[in-house]
């Protein structure tokens, strides 16, 4: 890989960067073929990924690039019949090579006010064509078939949004400094630092599993929130097995730890602590209450329709598929920073995700039918999308199945 001398993006550390990808976030084997899905913009992190991921021996490496350009042009210029559309041959093939044993990585980076101007209705109907059309190929990640990671790249478009009164180079530097300190490749040794990282999160997935809690219960500004938790769920973080025997790290970065709530067992009210950027719109101030496990009341400041449509999307869409626990002193909340993009911001704070379930959060899950993983409260839907709401002001209790209550965070922190 080459940069310009001129690139705000330090070469050392984007290189470190794609080999975590490969080696801690997929941990290729050899003769695994890869499939990358990354923005145009990101090349240079593409060709640093593909060239490790060649040196750990895999075996074919294909990218599809996403190009913002051509993405606005289908809003200006295509048919109002092309907002129904998906391109469900190539999710078909990639469904494919995931069932054949590729391994995934996304490259996020996206411009995250890209479709902010565009019509809301086009944007849902787009965004509900491409989930259904995605859904064979996103079961074999959500169901974690397969090993898979999410890492990013410093867009300059991502950059200008998040720092708007520097020059461009000054915010993409910024962005990438940040981007490499949150996925800790600004160490000397960032492998090494990953496996530091993943034993620490083990340990409190360990204390979770133990207390084995019915529900969870938050409360703060405008939360009043009793999250149950799936029958035999079970709490995940970090490194996790993937059902073809590889151990992976979806996301680079992570300071959450997830597991599973019961579709028809949550109750009550809940605030954002952070605002959703969701498919080039920004959604803020969001506020829902939830009976019976379904949102039936929601509102938010900003992005209210499109808040509104995504709930639509299907019967899941407005039940939970997960719930993680992130101290609000994590490294990516101390930086202060708004991403804007859920990778990291899911990383700031407490979260929930509307939508599909991860089966991997369940005690056998491997083994479970989709039926059985229903019954056991597990959630299916074509979207999954997380919005943060924890803060510094949140507590959280578990509940166990004989009522004793067990404090879990207080102020954000765990208790």
């Amino acid at each position: 890989m080459t940069l310009s001398s001129s690139t705000p993006v330090d070469p050392v550390k984007l290189d470190r960067l794609a080999e975590v990808a490969v080696k801690v976030g997929l941990r290729l084997k050899r003769g695994q073929d890869l499939v990358i899905t990354a923005p145009i913009v990101a090349l240079p992190l593409v060709r640093a990924v593909t060239a490790h991921a060649y040196r750990a021996g895999a075996g074919l490496v294909t990218t599809f690039y996403a190009d913002e350009e051509a993405t606005l042009a289908r809003y200006h210029h295509a048919p109002e019949e092309s907002f129904d559309r998906a391109a469900d041959w190539l999710y078909e093939g990639m469904a494919k090579a995931y069932a054949n044993g590729a391994a995934r990585l996304a490259i996020a980076g996206d411009n995250p006010m890209l479709l902010a101007a565009q019509d809301p209705a086009k944007v849902a109907r787009a965004n509900r064509a491409n989930s259904i059309a995605y859904k064979p190929a996103l079961e074999k990640i959500s169901n974690f078939d397969i090993n898979w990671n999410i890492t990013a790249y410093p867009n300059p478009a991502w950059a200008r949004q998040m720092f708007p009164g520097d020059e461009e180079a000054v915010a993409v530097e910024k962005l990438a400094n940040a981007i490499f300190a949150a996925s800790r490749v600004d160490q000397d040794d960032p492998i090494a630092a990953w496996e530091e990282h993943n034993a620490a999160l083990g340990k409190r997935t360990a204390w979770l599993n133990a207390h084995a809690f019915q529900s969870l219960h938050f409360t703060g500004p405008g939360t009043d929130l009793t999250i149950g938790l799936a029958d035999g769920h079970e709490w995940h973080g970090g490194a996790s097995m993937a059902k073809n025997g590889i151990v992976c790290n979806p996301n680079i970065p992570t300071e959450e730890v997830f597991t599973t709530p019961h579709a028809r067992r949550v109750d009550g009210t809940v605030t954002s602590t952070k605002p959703l950027s969701h498919q080039g719109t920004l959604i803020d101030n969001i506020s829902v209450r939830f009976e019976k496990g379904r949102i039936v009341e929601a509102k938010a400041s900003k992005g209210e329709d499109l808040l509104k449509r995504v709930l639509e999307t299907d019967e899941g869409a407005s039940r939970l598929g997960e719930v993680a626990l992130v101290p609000h002193s994590s490294p990516i909340s101390k930086s202060g920073l708004l991403f804007f993009n859920t990778l990291f911001d899911e990383n700031a704070a407490s979260h929930i995700a509307l939508g599909q379930c991860y089966s991997k959060c369940f005690v056998g899950g491997a083994e479970l039918t989709q039926e059985q993983i229903t019954a056991q409260g597990g959630n299916s839907s074509l979207i999954h999308i997380d919005w943060m709401i924890g803060s510094g002001k949140v507590d959280v209790d578990g509940f166990k199945p004989d009522g004793s209550r067990i404090p879990v965070m207080r102020k954000g922190e765990w208790a």
